[in-house]
C-alpha cells in the first residue's frame, strides 16, 4: 500500500513535536517516581544500577525543563530532543542510530529493493546535482535522461543551493505522479523534461556474463531478491554454457562494494553454494537466549562448482558473512582485499511517530568462529553508513574445516591479497573533485554517437590534461604535502634562519615536483582506462562494464585460479 508523507521543507512540525515531547517527558518523570520494586524484582546487587537510571533519566528531564524555560533564544524543540537522542546512541556503536520518519521510509527502500521514483541515481558536485547513472527500462530512461545531465530545478523550484535530503526528498513521490526536471546538459541550452513516477526495482545482480567458460556475477546489495535474482544468474550462465557447448569451469560471485542488507538473504545467498544444514553465521548477544545459529535449509546449485568471491575494503556485512562462510568451509577462493569489518546485527525496530530505532543487538560470528566486527575509531557520526576502521595489530588465528588457517581480528582476510589501484592518493583526488565524471559529460556533448573503438589514447589524455588545466585542478602528493608542512614549521621555528633555511628547501622543490610528476605519471594507464570507461557507460552501460572487467586485476586473477584445477586445489588444501 501506498503512503504519502507531507515533507514540510524538510522541517519538523515543532507544536506537535512539542506536545509528544511534554508527554514523554512527562512519562519519563513519572518513571523516576515508581517505586522498582513495582517495576523490577531488584536485588541489592542491581539496586545501585536501577538508582543509576533513575537518576539519569531524572537528570535529563531536569536539563530539558531548564533550558526550555530560561534559555536565551527560542528553541527548536525537535533539534533540542533529537541532538539528545544522537548523543546518547554515539557512545555506543556506528550502527545504533535514530532514524526519523524520512530515513525511515528509505530503510524500507533498501530492505525492500524497490521504490516509487524516476529510476536515477544522483550526486552533488559543487553545490550542483548531476545524474550519474539512469536504470535502464525505467521512466527516466525512456525520457531521455541521460548520466551527466545536470539538474537546475524540480516542479519549478531551484534546487542548486538545496541540500541533498531537499532533492532526494523532491526526486520522490507516490507511483504514478508526475515529476518536471529542468535539467542542463553540455552543449545544449536549458530543457523540461516530464516523468511520470513508477516503481523502480533496485536489481541486486547489477551485471553478470560468461568470460570463457567462467561465470561472472556481480551483487551490490542483499535486500528481498538478492538470492533468488542470484540463483537466476548462475542458471542462466549455466545454460549459456551448454548452448554454447561449454564445460563450466567456475563462477565468480563479486561482492566488492556491497555494503550488505538482510541477514536472512545472506544466508539464503550461502546456501547457493555450501551444503544443506551448514551453518553459516551465529549470533551472540549479551543474554544467552540471544545466541543463534543460521543453517541452510536448501541444497546448492552445484556444490562441487569451482567459487571465488571477491571482497574489498567496501565489503561488509552480509558480504562478509557469505564470503566468512566459503572459505571456514574451504567452499571457494577469497580474491581482493580485507574486507571492512561489519559485524553487528541490527534489529530494526519501530517506535511511536513512524520513526525507527536500528539498534545493535548483537554480533556475527562465521563458522569457524571468528568475530566479523573490527574494532572502529571512537567518537563516530553516526549518521553515516561506513566508518573508518581501526587497524588492529593483535591478529587471532582460526582453522577451516580443512585445517587451513584463516584470521580473525575483524573483517575477512582474502586468501589472494590484491590492492585496488583506484584508490591511489591521484586517482581518489581526481574522483573526489569530479574530474573524470566531468571531463567524460563534456567529452560526450561532442560525440552524439559511441566513438570507434580502441580509443585515440594519447589524443584522450592530451584533451583530459587540458581539461584539468582548465579546471584548475590541483594534486597535492603527500610528499609536497609533509614538504609544504616543513616549510611552514621552518617559518615558525627557524628565527634568524629562515633566510637560509628556505634557500635550501627552494633548493629541494624541483626535487619534489619531480616526484609528484612521476607519481601522475606512474597512474596514466588507469587514469586512461577509467576515462575510456566512463565514456563508454554514457552510452551503453553493459559495454562498458564488459570493458572494465577487460583490465580489473582482480577478475583476472580469478579467472586465473578457476581455470588452473592445480592452483585452485591448492589454495584450498595447503
Amino acid at each position: 500500500m501506498q503512503s504519502h508523507v507531507e515533507n514540510n521543507g524538510g522541517q519538523r512540525r515543532p507544536f506537535l513535536l512539542r506536545q509528544r515531547m511534554a508527554g514523554a517527558l512527562l512519562a519519563l518523570l513519572c518513571f523516576c517516581c515508581v517505586p522498582s520494586s513495582c517495576l523490577y524484582s531488584a536485588t541489592a546487587d542491581n539496586g545501585k544500577e536501577y538508582f543509576d537510571i533513575y537518576k539519569s533519566i531524572d537528570l535529563f528531564g531536569e536539563v530539558y525543563r531548564e533550558v526550555s524555560k530560561n534559555y536565551v533564544d527560542t528553541l527548536n524543540v525537535s533539534r533540542l530532543i533529537y541532538a539528545g537522542i544522537d548523543g546518547m546512541l554515539n557512545t555506543l556503536d556506528p550502527y545504533t542510530v535514530f532514524l526519523d520518519e524520512d530515513d525511515s521510509g528509505d530503510l524500507d527502500d533498501m530492505t525492500n529493493g524497490q521504490y516509487a521514483g524516476i529510476g536515477v541515481i544522483i550526486s552533488p558536485l559543487d553545490g550542483v546535482f548531476f545524474v550519474t547513472s539512469v536504470v535502464d527500462g525505467s521512466a527516466a530512461a525512456k525520457a531521455g535522461i541521460r548520466a551527466g545531465d545536470a539538474i537546475a530545478a524540480i516542479d519549478s523550484k531551484n534546487v542548486k543551493k538545496s541540500s541533498f535530503d531537499e532533492v532526494k526528498s523532491l526526486m520522490k513521490g507516490a507511483a504514478g505522479t508526475p515529476l518536471s526536471l529542468m535539467l542542463e546538459r553540455e552543449g545544449l541550452p536549458p530543457f523540461s523534461v516530464r516523468v511520470i513516477r513508477e516503481e523502480v526495482r533496485i536489481s541486486p545482480v547489477s551485471y553478470s556474463a560468461l568470460i570463457g567458460g567462467i561465470g561472472y556475477v556481480e551483487m551490490k546489495n542483499f535486500s528481498a531478491h538478492s538470492a533468488e535474482n542470484l540463483r537466476e544468474a548462475i542458471i542462466g550462465l549455466q545454460r549459456q554454457a551448454s548452448e554454447k557447448h561449454i564445460a563450466m569451469k567456475g563462477i565468480i560471485l563479486d561482492l566488492r562494494n556491497n555494503p550488505g542488507g538482510l541477514l536472512t538473504v545472506a544466508v539464503d545467498v550461502a546456501s547457493l553454494f555450501v551444503n544443506k544444514g551448514s551453518l553459516v553465521v551465529s549470533i551472540r548477544g549479551r543474554m544467552p537466549d540471544t545466541a543463534k545459529d543460521y543453517v541452510t535449509v536448501t541444497s546448492p546449485i552445484d556444490a562441487a562448482l569451482p567459487l571465488a568471491v571477491l571482497i574489498n575494503s567496501d565489503s561488509a556485512s552480509a558480504s562478509e558473512i557469505v564470503a566468512g562462510a566459503i572459505q571456514d568451509f574451504d567452499r571457494g577462493v577469497i580474491i581482493g582485499e580485507r574486507s571492512f569489518g561489519k559485524g553487528l546485527v541490527q534489529s530494526v525496530i519501530r517506535i511511536s511517530y513512524n520513526n525507527t530505532l536500528k539498534l545493535t543487538t548483537a554480533k556475527y560470528y562465521t563458522p569457524s568462529g571468528r568475530l566479523i566486527q573490527k574494532e572502529k575509531e571512537t567518537p563516530h557520526d553516526s549518521r553515516k553508513v561506513l566508518h573508518k576502521a581501526k587497524e588492529d595489530t593483535a591478529v587471532k588465528v582460526f582453522y577451516t574445516r580443512g585445517k587451513r588457517k584463516v584470521y580473525g581480528s575483524g573483517g575477512i582476510m582474502p586468501d589472494i591479497h590484491i590492492a585496488d589501484p583506484a584508490k591511489s592518493p591521484y586517482l581518489t583526488a581526481l574522483r573526489k573533485k569530479g574530474m573524470i565524471f566531468l571531463f567524460t559529460s563534456f567529452y560526450c556533448s561532442s560525440h552524439t554517437v559511441l566513438p570507434p573503438q580502441p580509443f585515440d589514447r594519447q589524443a584522450l589524455m592530451a584533451s583530459f590534461s587540458d581539461f584539468l588545466r582548465r579546471k584548475n585542478f590541483v594534486f597535492t602528493s603527500e610528499t609536497e604535502r609533509r614538504f609544504n608542512e616543513m616549510k611552514e614549521s621552518m617559518k615558525k621555528t627557524s628565527g634568524d634562519d629562515y633566510g637560509e633555511w628556505m634557500k635550501t628547501l627552494a633548493g629541494l622543490q624541483p626535487e619534489v615536483n619531480r616526484f609528484k610528476e612521476h607519481e601522475i605519471a606512474k597512474e596514466s594507464e588507469i587514469v586512461g582506462q577509467m576515462l575510456e570507461q566512463e565514456i563508454i557507460r554514457h552510452y551503453n552501460e553493459r559495454i562498458a562494464r564488459k570493458a572494465e572487467l577487460d583490465h580489473d586485476m582482480v577478475v583476472k586473477k580469478a579467472l586465473e585460479v578457476l581455470s588452473d584445477s592445480r592452483q585452485y586445489s591448492g589454495i584450498l588444501h595447503h
